[in-house]
């Protein structure tokens, strides 16, 4: 008599690891495409006089953080749910 194998689910994919380098390399990318779209946004509104000088000086003298409270609480949820599957998937192993 032959057994059937059922084939594993799609929707439990194992989430990726990330060790510190790659998550030094996400914050930096998060960090350099929030500052592009900020310039973008910004060479727009002064090719179309949406913004005076005023504004302009304002800004450039104080500058609005680029990652926001809320990025850095979605990062910290991120990196705390691929540190419990880590320890989840390591018991029992040594770390290097």
């Amino acid at each position: 008599m032959s057994t059937i194998t059922p084939k594993p689910s799609s929707k439990h994919r194992s989430r990726p690891h990330f060790d510190h380098r790659d998550r030094l390399i996400l914050a930096l990318y998060a960090q350099l495409r929030a500052e592009r779209e900020t310039r973008e946004a910004l060479e727009w509104a002064i090719e179309n006089d949406a913004i005076s000088p005023e504004v302009l000086q304002a800004m450039a003298s104080d500058p609005v953080p680029v990652i926001t409270s809320e990025d850095v609480a979605a990062l910290e949820r991120l990196l705390a749910r691929d540190s419990d599957s880590d320890s989840d998937s390591d018991s029992g192993k040594i770390s290097h």
